[in-house]
């Protein structure tokens, strides 16, 4: 499994990271997880490119997790590849629906399959995905991703990567996340900054330590502007009550996980 981070940012623009976004590769399928502003740009500059994804997971609605959508879907009509299945949490269908009510001349131009997926195992473009139920201001789930197969090997006994989408650090995601090779997680802001939905270093830290589950590296992500300057303090703070692997993603980081 290949992840690349395309955007690591968040709802205010930092000028040097793009909203979320994740592009996973498998030998059965190319995922594409949340479509903030820029990803598309950031898809582009991948082998895999916008013409080339199976399927889009969405983890919520919030605007900069969906933003790019409708360019995606006019990208790939343009280009002619006009199939692609999108995934996500109830209401998902809805939504795109909606926009392409406002965009009508993309009306009736793609071929979409919808999938409405909860808190429960699935199968979607080469990836065997369990989703996760997570503390946020909307209805949002992790994901945790293993390529899939067609032996009887359990989900759990296959490398796998982990994302939390928008959520407060809380113990249940990280036993969730127990025995990923990497969880990308969450970290908003600075421990300055006094916020709900999100968590903070030390939250994210304590979290990590106190909760019954192991990971192998923890990536950090969906920074807003209040995190800029401020990475080694931020990565200081979680070591302080949790001495795991901890780094900061950043836009473009692509990591094999096998």
């Amino acid at each position: 499994m290949r992840v690349t981070f395309l955007g690591t940012g968040s709802a205010m623009p930092t000028g040097e990271r793009f909203q979320t976004g994740i592009l996973l590769e498998s030998a059965g399928g190319d995922l594409l997880v949340d479509c903030g502003s820029g990803v598309l740009h950031g898809l582009q500059r991948t082998d895999v490119g916008y013409e080339g994804i199976d399927a889009v997971l969405l983890t919520h609605h919030h605007l900069d997790h969906v933003s790019d959508l409708m360019a995606l879907l006019k990208a790939r009509w343009l280009a002619g590849a006009t199939d692609l299945t999108i995934a996500g949490p109830q209401g998902t269908a809805e939504l795109v629906t909606d926009l392409l009510g406002v965009h009508e001349y993309m009306r009736d131009r793609m071929d979409l399959t919808f999938r409405e997926v909860g808190p429960e195992a699935f199968s979607l473009a080469g990836f065997d995905v369990t989703g996760f139920e997570v503390r946020h201001s909307m209805y949002c789930l992790a994901y945790r991703f293993a390529e899939s197969e067609s032996s009887a090997s359990s989900e759990r006994d296959r490398p796998a990567f982990v994302f939390s989408g928008d959520t407060e650090a809380f113990p249940g995601l990280v036993e969730f996340a127990d025995g990923a090779a990497v969880l990308a997680h969450d970290c908003s802001f600075p421990d300055s900054v006094d916020v709900d939905n999100h968590p903070t270093p030390s939250e994210l830290g304590r979290t990590l330590a106190e909760a019954d589950g192991e990971v192998g590296r923890v990536y950090l992500t969906h920074l807003y502007p209040h995190t800029d300057g401020r990475h080694e303090e931020m990565l200081d703070s979680v070591a302080d009550r949790y001495d795991g692997d901890v780094r900061f993603a950043s836009d473009g980081l692509s990591l094999d996980i096998d």
